[in-house]
């Protein structure tokens, strides 16, 4: 994200944060006291003004690279961004509604008419609400505000609801958030803009669910939907996510697919730190039973037709044991859609091995990869020199049987948190998300005709022409 000159921070030794897209400066409206933490060095380091001016798509999560051991925060050169504060529902000043959304992308022929669904539960003058179906293994975090989860283990599933404003100036793919001024390494906040939900994206409920109560909800939006008929997308989100960004991405991304079906998030509980890398690898792993519990739930009871599954980074690791623990033990017939597997931070090797032992278990596969991923290369770095499953090193990327495989090097990778260079912004990871699991048209070429196909000793792989 952009900013105002900034010193360079102090180096960080471990991946960077997911960033979420913060809005425009506007003129400051309060001073929040600060709780100083100890420093890290003598020297306080530098204010640093988050209010980028282009616009730039945070993943749930990731890293960027640094000349550390460790992978270091998500965000690209430059700070880390700070994870959002803590959501105030719909206290925000209003604002009168921006101007419309751009159009969306002309539909492929095989996409239904215009008009066939949103994602949107409930219009609001200035913003929609989207409905987002959560489980988690996190602890509840102590607030007065509202229920919230942060980064220690619960060691059980929990279930619930939260309803996300989704303001209707949003600019695909962004996540439109407060911006504030903040010190990094230190608890202080010099100034916080408040929530608006006709400008931002705000948690505006958060409510635990019973089994019973969340599969009510489910199979009544399930009923209602057209564009997605009886779809439900799970999304995992990787390293160095908060609980609320999680929801946010989860959100974000069901608002740009107009995706009308069920959207589930499952959120792992990931430090949200900058030194969490090992934290978060060892707490993802943890959480495999209540992950798999999660997915049984959504694929065996909340009357879906068709799942597919979104992994990103880090969150690959927990998502493929789980789908390979489903793989071995369920009954034939228990297909799912599309498994999508988003710069998976995972050991080539080992994914490989789990690749053959869940082969046949989805209608199809697909692996985004780029070489210019600052995380995956901090990562591999970090490991060893061991590319990662999501790399495109210079001998190309990883190509198996039964996956298509895709370089997205070429194409803005922020609709998913691939890369946070924010070097370049457009849909077309969106566009062809909304067609794969819409239509699950194989081979990607025929989704999208300007993909190249590049033959290999291993198989064919398709990559996004270099832009000009």
């Amino acid at each position: 994200m952009s900013a105002p000159s900034r010193a360079p921070p102090p180096v960080a030794t471990a991946p960077a944060p997911e960033a979420v897209k913060p809005d425009p400066p506007a003129p400051p409206k309060k001073a929040a006291e600060a709780k100083p933490a100890p420093p890290v060095e003598s020297a306080p380091p530098p204010v640093i003004v988050e209010a980028p001016e282009e616009p730039v798509v945070g993943a749930p999560e990731e890293e960027a690279a640094a000349e550390a051991e460790p992978p270091e925060p998500e965000g690209g050169s430059g700070p880390p961004a700070e994870a959002p504060p803590p959501s105030r529902g719909l206290g925000g000043a209003d604002t009168s509604a921006g101007s419309p959304p751009p159009p969306p992308p002309a539909p492929a022929p095989a996409m239904p008419p215009p008009g066939g669904g949103t994602a949107a539960e409930e219009k609001k003058d200035g913003f929609d609400i989207v409905p987002i179906y959560y489980g988690t293994d996190r602890a509840e975090a102590a607030t007065e505000k509202r229920l919230d989860y942060g980064p220690n283990r619960g060691r059980k599933l929990i279930l619930g609801q939260a309803l996300v404003t989704v303001p209707k100036t949003h600019v695909q793919p962004q996540i439109e958030r407060p911006w504030a001024i903040k010190i990094p390494y230190f608890d202080i906040t010099l100034y916080e803009e408040d929530e608006d939900p006709d400008k931002h994206f705000t948690m505006k409920e958060l409510k635990a669910q019973t089994r019973e109560e969340l599969l009510a909800l489910v199979r009544a939006r399930l009923a209602k939907s057209e564009r997605f008929k009886d779809h439900a997308i799970v999304f995992v989100h990787g390293y160095n996510t908060t609980f609320d960004n999680g929801i946010y991405r989860t959100a974000q991304i069901a608002y740009d697919l107009k995706f009308d079906g069920a959207p589930f998030h499952y959120s792992w509980p990931s430090g949200g730190g900058l030194s969490s890398y090992t934290y978060d690898r060892e707490s993802s792993g943890q959480s495999v039973p209540y992950m798999r519990e999660f997915f049984d739930l959504v694929i065996k009871e909340s009357g879906a037709k068709k799942v597919s599954v979104i992994a990103h980074s880090m969150g690959n690791q927990p998502a493929l044991q789980v789908l390979r623990e489903i793989k071995s033990s369920s009954p034939p017939g228990v297909v799912i859609s599309q498994i999508i597997l988003a710069a998976p931070d995972v050991d080539r090797d080992n994914f490989e091995n789990i690749a053959k032992e869940i082969s046949g278990l989805a209608s199809g596969i697909t692996l985004y990869a780029a070489s210019n991923d600052f995380a995956l290369n901090a990562s591999r770095r970090f490991h060893g020199g061991v590319p990662r499953a999501g790399d495109v090193p210079t001998g190309g990327p990883l190509v198996l049987p039964g996956i298509d495989t895709i370089d997205v090097t070429a194409v803005s990778t922020d609709s998913f948190g691939l890369n946070h260079s924010g070097y370049a912004e457009n849909n077309a990871l969106i566009n062809d998300l909304q067609l794969l699991i819409q239509t699950g048209e194989r081979p990607p070429e025929k989704r999208v005709p300007l993909l190249e196909k590049v033959g290999t000793p291993a198989g064919d792989y398709w990559r996004y022409p270099a832009q000009r």
